[in-house]
């Protein structure tokens, strides 16, 4: 029998369960809280990630080790390391748990970034707003998720209310970018070295929390997915990666610009269930354990929209071809994801109608629908 430990039990996990069990894998997940939605469908270990004695026990027969969820502490996946293989390694975790280290392991890779700088202090701060300029973006090296721990400067107002409100935690600031689209890849990489990519997916977020992706994006060129995926390929290796990697990018001119990276299955890649020859989560699976990947390929043009706070009625969202939806089983609370949508078609063209085809719930601004009507798309084009 074949058990896979998973730090972390959202939605991710559950996902990752769920791909794994016609496989005839087992889990086995290990989360702080005792409603983690996998607790329907798997062995749930509650205990505090650090809990030494609980990740021993946790440890014990498993095949291999990874996460679902990148604020995991290093030391964790570093102490479950000495028991049992874990995939992504240490080192994915702790470049993508620091956005300073991120960035700089971007910049040691060759792979272009927004302008950033180092604050330590009030004196950092002065310092690096004058050399970065305005617009720019205050953001906390650690914990920063949804849009957390984020704020833009726009004016010399906005620069002095941060300098009293400086919190004592280290912090980045980036220069703003006034992209043209935010757009994501998913690479994954297999224990042996083998290296796919999915297309490159168009994602658009309202309040820092993400709304809607498309895949493969509108509009893509080939150099484009090829920049992005020279980009995924240095990261994958540099890091000696096993699993799903996505790296999020603003393109600007033609340009990408790497923004930030996830060590997990991501939320931009959840059409590839339905979407994809092989889903995101199963190739992370494979790719953890040693087994040949999968197919990358997208069938066809798919929409994932998420589900922020609040739920439609099932059969009013069924009720559209070629839709499908997928509930976490968490309660809801303002800014949770509680579910998603993916509404999949053989034309772009097709799918852009059958969006419109989704019930009024759907019809608000937050879900960013808009966005992937013919008018808008061709404006920025």
């Amino acid at each position: 029998m074949t058990t896979i430990g998973i730090l972390g039990g959202g939605q991710l996990g559950y996902m990752l369960a769920l791909a794994g069990y016609p496989l005839g894998l087992h889990f086995r997940f290990l989360d702080p809280s005792p409603e983690a939605p996998v607790g329907r469908i798997a062995h749930r270990v509650t205990a505090e990630f650090m809990d030494e004695q609980a990740l021993d026990k946790f440890a014990h027969g498993l095949e291999v080790v990874t996460y679902e969820f990148e604020n995991v502490p290093v030391e964790a996946a570093r102490f479950l390391a000495e028991r049992a293989p874990v995939y992504p390694p240490a080192a994915a975790l702790e470049a993508a748990q620091d956005r300073l280290r991120e960035k700089r392991l971007f910049q040691k890779l060759g792979i272009a970034t927004t302008e950033f700088a180092e604050v330590a202090g009030r004196e950092d701060f002065d310092a690096a707003t004058e050399r970065i300029g305005l617009p720019a973006i205050l953001k906390t090296r650690r914990m920063g998720y949804d849009g957390k721990g984020q704020s833009l400067l726009r004016t010399k107002e906005d620069v002095q209310k941060a300098r009293l409100e400086l919190p004592n935690v280290p912090l980045v600031l980036e220069k703003y970018v006034p992209f043209t689209r935010e757009l994501s890849i998913l690479g994954v990489r297999g224990r042996t070295g083998e290296i796919a990519f999915y297309p490159l997916i168009e994602n658009h977020h309202r309040g820092g929390i993400l709304r809607l992706s498309l895949a493969p994006a509108p509009n893509l060129t080939a150099g484009v997915q090829q920049a992005a995926e020279q980009a995924g390929r240095k990261a994958l290796e540099e890091l000696g990666y096993a699993g799903v990697l996505c790296i999020e990018f603003f393109e600007l001119d033609g340009r990408l610009l790497a923004n930030e990276m996830a060590p997990r299955v991501h939320n931009s890649g959840h059409w590839s269930i339905e979407g994809a020859v092989t889903s995101q989560f199963e190739n992370h699976l494979r790719a953890v354990l040693g087994m040949p990947l999968g197919v990358t390929t997208a069938m066809g043009y798919s929409a994932m929209v998420n589900l922020i706070a609040e739920l439609p009625a099932a059969e009013e969202v069924l009720a559209v071809a070629n839709t499908h939806l997928h509930l976490y089983g968490k309660s809801p609370r303002p800014g949770r994801k509680l579910g998603h949508v993916t509404v999949r078609a053989d034309k772009f063209e097709k799918l852009q109608q059958q969006l419109g085809e989704l019930p009024a719930f759907f019809k608000r601004p937050e879900f960013c629908l808009d966005e992937a009507q013919p008018e808008t798309l061709a404006k920025r084009a």
